[in-house]
């Protein structure tokens, strides 16, 4: 999904009330993930969110946010995988204070990632949960944010657009906000201006 995609996206939902919810959790996404390597995204055995992973280390950049630069903790990573594709669950156990947990399930996360979860919340780490309505999950999150299967206006991968944008975007300090922000993608694309 491009730039252009979001701002019609963004359109389409202004009225809804999702883009509400997906900027506050974006937004507490952003604050929670301050530590750099200390943003853990998980998902389900059936699929690693290595879609917005990306997203996310993008808007790192972009951003000038390195907290948001994600450790993709994957369920079975090869084990040729490079270094940034073969952090494994044992990752999870390890997860501290001061470390934000975030789990991308659009169906249910199974009991070992559940268990694992309570864990890294038991010590201290923040949980956030992208979810399609699971419960338990839910129940263990600080912040949740629920994409109901039947959902006709927002698809899971959308919500998922909207977070990674809403987490890359500086918080509001007058107009410095969005053009400091353009203007460090229009470096990154072109160079830096040399006057």
């Amino acid at each position: 999904m491009d730039a252009e995609q979001i701002v019609m996206l963004r359109e389409v939902l202004s009225a809804t009330g999702w883009l509400e919810r997906t900027q506050d959790f974006g937004r507490a996404l952003r604050v929670t993930s301050r530590t750099p390597g200390g943003l853990l995204l998980v998902g389900t055995p059936g699929g690693d969110p290595w879609h917005l992973a990306a997203h996310l280390d993008d808007e790192s950049r972009l951003g000038d946010a390195p907290g948001l630069a994600p450790t993709l903790v994957r369920w079975s990573p090869p084990p040729d995988a490079p270094p940034h594709l073969s952090v494994g669950l044992s990752r999870l156990e390890e997860a501290r204070r001061g470390e934000t947990l975030f789990v991308v399930a659009e169906d249910e996360a199974p009991v070992p990632l559940l268990e694992r979860v309570d864990d890294a919340r038991r010590v201290g780490a923040t949980i956030l949960a992208l979810d399609g309505g699971d419960r338990e999950l839910e129940g263990l999150a600080h912040e949740a944010l629920t994409v109901p299967a039947g959902e006709a206006l927002l698809s899971f991968d959308g919500a998922q657009h909207l977070v990674s944008a809403a987490a890359g975007q500086e918080p509001a300090r007058g107009a410095r906000g969005l053009r400091h922000r353009l203007a460090r993608l229009l470096e990154a694309v072109t160079g830096p201006t040399v006057d």
